[in-house]
């Protein structure tokens, strides 16, 4: 049985794990809830379905989403990245840190199936799956210069 506790490590080790092995950049779990990610975010969601089922999402501001992409393509200066470049980036990460969530709690709740990663940006983003839904964050620090977020919205899903 998959719990909120269990999830929330699930998430914060899979997020590190595509940081460390794609971003090349360190993250780390704050406790800091009151700083701002910044002026405009984007987000990177994808959602799943199966006995459990919710959206994984991942928001941080231009600076951080530009330099991650940056990383991600080997350019030396984050001033060569494109706003596609960007995007692709940041739907790629909620790709990858779902995939390794769902390698991490699939023996405890079962089949997965996973979509497709959108982005978004704007101010004040948000997200709900409603009633008897639960959600679990994390706020985090990447290379102690950025600040992120990644949340994930779940509940039992109909195939449970």
């Amino acid at each position: 049985m998959v719990t909120t506790v269990s999830l929330k490590e699930a998430l914060l080790d899979s997020a590190r794990e595509v940081f460390e092995t794609m971003v090349f950049m360190a993250l780390e779990d704050s406790s800091d809830d009151s700083a701002s990610l910044g002026e405009t975010s984007l987000a990177g969601t994808i959602t799943f379905k199966g006995s459990l089922e919710g959206c994984l999402g991942v928001c941080c501001d231009n600076s951080c989403a530009r330099t991650i992409a940056a990383n991600m393509l080997g350019m030396m200066s984050s001033d060569e990245v494109s706003e596609n470049d960007i995007s692709d980036a940041m739907g790629e990460i909620a790709n990858m840190v779902m995939g390794a969530v769902k390698a991490r709690i699939q023996n405890d709740v079962g089949s997965i199936e996973v979509s497709i990663p959108s982005v978004v940006q704007g101010r004040e983003l948000k997200n709900s799956l409603g009633e008897g839904s639960g959600k679990v964050k994390i706020r985090v620090n990447i290379e102690e210069q950025y600040r992120a977020e990644f949340s994930l919205l779940f509940r039992e899903g109909k195939d449970a």
